[in-house]
């Protein structure tokens, strides 16, 4: 199954208290340009779980109730490992450009993962910038993307 951006439907988005602060600013950035957002929270720098954030945005992306899904935490890995324990969900952690490409062109990432402690939140939106734009290569990489799953 290949993601491919639907904008008709909101974008997926969560994080823990670690990214409060840039998913605050993506959300504002996504709806200037005309995108409709779906924020699964949290919606404070309280200190929370960051599972029980990244569980519903990629759920609402893997039921396709949204496009694709953006998750932030301090390093992104927890976000990352959580995301990916969907059979549906190819979360991909990103902390440069080439990065952001690469996971859409090469793995057909259906999340993108950023964090924030780590990244400026100019690359933050550069990052997903491409992430929305650059389309799946497909070809050799289709082989591979197709032996991930354990199913």
């Amino acid at each position: 199954m290949n993601f491919v951006f639907d904008p008709s439907k909101p974008i997926a988005i969560g994080c823990d208290h670690a990214g409060f602060e840039y998913k605050t600013a993506l959300v504002k950035w996504l709806t200037d340009k005309g995108f409709q957002v779906k924020d699964f929270g949290t919606y404070s720098t309280d200190s929370v779980d960051y599972p029980d954030f990244a569980h519903p945005t990629a759920s609402s992306v893997e039921n396709g109730e949204t496009s694709f899904g953006i998750l932030l935490c301090g390093s992104a890995n927890g976000v990352a490992i959580s995301a990916n324990k969907h059979q549906k969900i190819r979360a991909g952690l990103c902390w440069q450009n080439d990065v952001a490409l690469l996971v859409r062109k090469h793995n057909d990432a259906n999340m993108i993962c950023i964090p924030a402690r780590f990244v400026s939140l100019v690359l933050a939106e550069q990052m997903l910038e491409l992430f929305m734009t650059t389309e799946f290569e497909g070809g050799r990489h289709a082989t591979r993307v197709g032996k991930i799953a354990c199913s």
